[in-house]
């Protein structure tokens, strides 16, 4: 472990003195006055073939109807895991890991109103097993109306959660929080009516889905049921990126202030439950945990609500977030009426020791898979320092955080287990 942090502090250094944030030409010129503003409008306008850092190479034809971006980002991950063995006989686990990798297609065709974006991950497609559809990652098209109505179908995120949304490669830790896996249904397939309100004082989703997750159909019991998910955010002190950590030291406060909900009906044949996401019904989600050793009935019927709160806030060199989430899981049968109710959330802040290098936050989390159960809560409190050679797209993160566990099988005897976490990430 001391080796690792030494060699990621070694080549830190190196990298340090060798990036700095790249300019154009252009953008020197008119930062130095030495071009206007109308110049450097014509000299910027469309060029057929342009590199960006951070957002990759793009190609546009001649009469400007159709653009190709390709781009991608890496991180290269190594985890420690110093589990607890108090209620059981964990090992211990070193891991290297390649996190996420992956390749981007993105840009408009006909007219720049109709964009389209296709993401996948090489590595898990590589390594796929019979029924693993999770390489695909994002696939869909949007059309503009105008700002403020805009269609979108394909495969997307669905609008729950302000951590979910922000994009894995915009964490001003080295993954997200433990309640926002548990209770965010990610990504699904559907339609989505979205729309951006006098430039960015408000945003709207709201969107209708399969509800069984990330490529995955319906199955043959749950063939009316969709899931319908909505959010808003107001940003009233002016347009807020979903991004982490104050990486532009923002002159003037920021903030953003969102909502959001989604609703869809399960059905349970035997043990299996259909039509069901992994992410929030997995071991680790909210409904997995909640639903134990087995709450709801055999042919049963339930009715599932997720809500959340968020608030995030920006303003030279610091940054404050946090969001509340609830689910709630109700049987249809009126003879039993089962009900489960899960809780959860997270308040995290961070600020630029050295403005747009070097930053350290720290996160808690709470997280209660059942309400009426007593002892079975999860609680984390982590630390986090980020080295940012250029912005999100090149940077070096680290954390460690103590992982709490409340067993109500077992509540005299909690465990603590501790995670190391160092990351480094490329966007191009």
């Amino acid at each position: 472990m001391k080796m690792t942090v030494a060699a990621a502090g070694i080549l830190a250094v190196i990298l340090a003195g060798q990036i700095a944030d790249a300019k154009t030409l252009e953008d020197v010129l008119k930062e130095k006055g030495v071009i206007t503003e109308e110049d450097y409008k014509e000299v910027t306008k469309t060029k057929p073939f342009n590199y960006q850092l951070g957002k990759g190479a793009t190609f546009t034809t001649q009469d400007e109807k159709f653009q190709l971006t390709l781009g991608g980002r890496m991180q290269f991950r190594y985890t420690y895991n110093d589990f607890d063995t108090i209620n059981g006989t964990k090992s211990n686990k070193s891991e290297w890991d390649a996190k996420r990798i992956r390749l981007i297609a993105q840009g408009y065709a006909y007219t720049k109103d109709l964009t389209y974006k296709l993401e996948f991950d090489p590595r898990v497609l590589a390594n796929a097993s019979p029924g693993n559809s999770k390489g695909l990652i994002e696939s869909y098209m949007n059309y503009r109306l105008i700002d403020e109505a805009q269609i979108k179908v394909g495969q997307m995120k669905t609008p729950f959660a302000r951590q979910e949304l922000t994009s894995d490669g915009a964490l001003q830790f080295v993954d997200r929080s433990i309640v926002v896996d548990a209770f965010k249904p990610s990504y699904d397939i559907g339609a989505m009516l979205n729309g951006k309100i006098a430039d960015g004082l408000v945003y709207y989703y709201a969107g209708v889905f399969n509800g069984s997750g990330q490529t995955t159909l319906r199955g043959a019991g749950a063939a009316n049921d969709n899931m319908f998910a909505a959010r808003i955010a107001v940003n009233p002190l002016g347009d807020m990126a979903y991004s982490e950590a104050d990486l532009d030291g923002s002159v003037k406060p920021l903030l953003s202030i969102g909502a959001n909900y989604f609703m869809t009906t399960l059905n349970k044949t035997g043990a299996v439950l259909d039509n069901i996401n992994s992410n929030y019904a997995a071991s680790s989600g909210w409904l997995g945990k909640g639903l134990g050793g087995g709450k709801f009935a055999t042919n049963d019927k339930i009715d599932i609500d997720s809500y959340g709160v968020d608030l995030a806030f920006k303003w030279m060199g610091l940054s404050l977030q946090g969001e509340y989430l609830l689910g709630e899981a109700e049987s249809q049968r009126t003879a039993t009426k089962n009900h489960l109710m899960a809780r959860g959330f997270y308040a995290q802040a961070g600020y630029m020791i050295i403005p747009k290098t070097l930053e350290v936050a720290v996160r808690y989390s709470y997280f209660d898979p059942n309400d009426s159960v007593a002892n079975d809560h999860i609680t984390e409190q982590i630390g986090a320092i980020s080295y940012y050679f250029n912005k999100h797209n090149l940077k070096i993160q680290g954390d460690v955080g103590n992982i709490h566990t409340q067993s109500s099988a077992n509540p005299t005897k909690p465990t603590d287990d501790m995670q190391y976490r160092l990351q480094a990430q490329i966007i191009f």
